[in-house]
């Protein structure tokens, strides 16, 4: 407790020769402008020195304000050009979805043109079954727009599916790379028929199969468009399903199978053209099975 008492007495008479010593350089500087002789030695030994350190230390003081002042400032600028930023990044992600979406209307567009002969009409994917890829999916046209089941949907560069069941404004439809789908294919060079088998298992590869195409002296190559075939009872006819990435002849030495690249992106679809006449309906034949 003494030794307390002691440093706070300590303490006191530092502050208070602080104090005296200030108020005499204070003194000292209010004359030392009018002295002269060993008292303007003095003050020149001590006050001119003390009042350059004190302009010293105001000085960095002001500049540490204007710093401050700047950083505020900066901030201020800092948040605003962040503002714009968010903004310019927002503007620029809806300005990219629509490009998407004006680049897959065009490829619709392209579509329609190229299967003039059919009425189609437009719809939008809206449920899929699980999994990566488009096997099973829900479109947003139904009856009420005209839609039935067997009709043709197309997307990408050619055939998705066929419509499975409808409803007053949804149907299901079924694409051809579901294991339970067989279409009756054909070289469109050739006209070779073969069918084209649905194989999820296949898809990690980006391909699906093809067999029961015979093997005669008809050149069929990689790279060589397949299409629907005209025996085809629910397909309508010349429809591209892909292209021939790879073929072999069967052990049998009569018939040739093989792959076909897909022309859809079966991973990525989001709007249809849905042919809204089914083949039995142009054939005038009754619907049967495929």
């Amino acid at each position: 407790m003494k030794k307390k008492n002691q440093t706070s007495h300590t303490n006191r008479y530092i502050l208070l020769g602080l104090s005296l010593f200030c108020a005499l350089m204070m003194v000292l500087s209010s004359f030392s402008e009018h002295a002269s002789g060993p008292f303007k030695v003095l003050a020149n030994i001590t006050v001119i020195p003390l009042q350059q350190g004190i302009n010293h230390i105001g000085g960095w003081l002001g500049d540490m304000k204007d710093n401050f002042s700047t950083m505020q400032q900066l901030r201020s600028e800092n948040e605003d050009l962040q503002a714009q930023i968010d903004a310019l990044t927002t503007e620029n992600n809806y300005l990219q979805e629509e490009r998407y979406e004006y680049e897959r209307l065009q490829e619709l567009y392209q579509l329609d043109q190229n299967y003039a002969e059919y009425e189609k009409t437009a719809a939008h994917v809206i449920g899929k079954d699980s999994g990566n890829w488009f096997s099973t999916f829900t479109i947003d046209k139904g009856s009420a727009d005209g839609i039935e089941v067997d009709m043709n949907v197309l997307a990408g560069s050619g055939l998705v599916g066929i419509v499975t069941e409808v409803g007053p404004t949804w149907a299901k439809v079924r694409s051809i790379i579901d294991d339970s789908t067989n279409v009756s294919g054909m070289v469109l060079s050739t006209s070779d028929t073969c069918i084209v088998r649905g194989d999820l298992s296949l898809m990690s590869s980006g391909q699906i199969a093809f067999d029961q195409m015979e093997n005669n002296d008809n050149v069929v190559a990689v790279g060589d468009q397949i299409v629907t075939s005209y025996i085809s009872d629910k397909y309508l006819q010349g429809i591209l399903i892909g292209s021939i990435s790879e073929i072999n002849v069967d052990s049998n030495n009569l018939t040739r199978s093989g792959y076909i690249i897909p022309a859809v992106d079966f991973k990525n679809i989001q709007e249809v053209l849905v042919i809204t006449t089914t083949k039995a309906e142009l054939t005038g034949e009754n619907e049967t099975g495929e």
